[in-house]
């Protein structure tokens, strides 16, 4: 059923920001695309092992702690789009979390939505090296706002990509 809802809302996000309309729609969704889903998993090892191994994407980049565990790794399915896998936890339970929209210039993305009443942090950089915000929509599903500057993690990925 979350699988569903995550869909939908990415189906009903993603007709939004290619309706065409008005200037103002056009200008909301302007710089908008849908860049990574995030998973946690069950058995992140596996998991890496599935995606990478057996339907032959590859791993863009893994971050682990100092302990060695991994904490995240990103795999890229094309160009601009990726899978973000991260360890389920007691405090995180496996399967959908989050769904990520890259904003070409985050900052104004958040002044717009702010102008429109919605309460949202300031980006800061994250440890892939995003200007990145989250915000929930109104079903309670968490998004997040990222810009890629040319050093961050995932733009390599991407310039990488052949």
């Amino acid at each position: 059923m979350r699988g569903l809802l995550f869909f939908v809302a990415g189906a009903v996000f993603g007709a939004f920001l290619m309706q065409p309309g008005s200037a103002a729609q056009e200008e909301k969704g302007a710089g908008l695309r849908l860049n990574h889903v995030g998973i946690s998993v069950k058995d992140f090892d596996e998991t890496v092992s599935f995606f990478t191994k057996t339907m032959g994407f590859r791993e863009a980049f893994a971050l682990r702690g100092a302990d060695g565990k991994p904490n995240l790794a990103y795999i890229q399915i094309s160009r601009e789009t990726f899978l973000e896998l991260a360890p389920a936890s007691g405090d995180r339970p496996a399967g959908l979390t989050h769904f990520g929209i890259q904003a070409d210039n985050v900052n104004a993305t958040v002044a717009m939505l702010r102008q429109s009443g919605i309460k949202i942090d300031d980006p800061r950089p994250s440890r892939t090296g995003t200007l990145l915000t989250a915000l929930y929509d109104p079903n309670g599903v968490r998004f997040e706002l990222a810009q890629l500057p040319p050093d961050s993690l995932v733009r390599k990925a991407m310039e990488s990509w052949k």
